[in-house]
């Protein structure tokens, strides 16, 4: 994670129709970038390609969701997120994420893709308190595990007082 870079709290914007698109390697390690992904980062090709994906992760984002979405890739299943990123020069932007595992020719997964669009505005609206919550059980139970387990049994609480699963849940809002 790129502690140094302190947010800007300035927002960066991608049109409807674009397409943000990355793939790593088991690890996270990123091993494509397009076009959009790089000028949205500010960063050169050359600082993401073999940089850990985490590079652009906001402080904002509660951990507990990259373990929902870590969890879920490795077992082979997609997961829709919704995530704030940080720009290298401490902009962020907000996407609507669809991650994937890659597979290879004798159905191994060999890594993970992801497709990001622009989110709408009104499912930041709602993503942001609820992610602050996870954020303030996390920073109450301590570091580490115990903090991500705190935001992750907030986030299944949340899921049960709306009856729905989690993918219900990112699409409804």
């Amino acid at each position: 994670m790129t502690t140094a870079i302190q947010p800007t709290g300035v927002a960066r914007e991608f049109g409807d129709g674009e397409l943000i698109v990355t793939k790593t390697d088991l690890k996270g390690t990123l091993q494509y970038a397009n076009r959009l992904f790089i000028d949205l980062a500010g960063y050169s090709e050359d600082e993401l390609l073999g940089a850990p994906h985490s590079k652009i992760r906001h402080p904002e984002m509660p951990r507990a969701v990259f373990a929902l979405l870590w969890e879920a890739i490795q077992a082979g299943r997609e997961i829709f997120a919704y995530v704030k990123n940080l720009s290298a020069n401490g902009d962020h932007y907000w996407v609507f994420a669809h991650v994937t595992p890659s597979y290879d020719g004798n159905c191994q997964v060999v890594g993970y893709h992801s497709n990001r669009r622009k989110p709408d505005a009104g499912a930041i609206a709602k993503i942001e308190p609820i992610y602050d919550e996870l954020r303030a059980a996390e920073r109450a139970a301590g570091n580490g595990l115990q903090g991500v387990e705190a935001g992750k049994a907030l986030l299944e609480l949340k899921l049960q007082e709306t009856g729905l699963s989690y993918d219900e849940w990112v699409f409804s809002l």
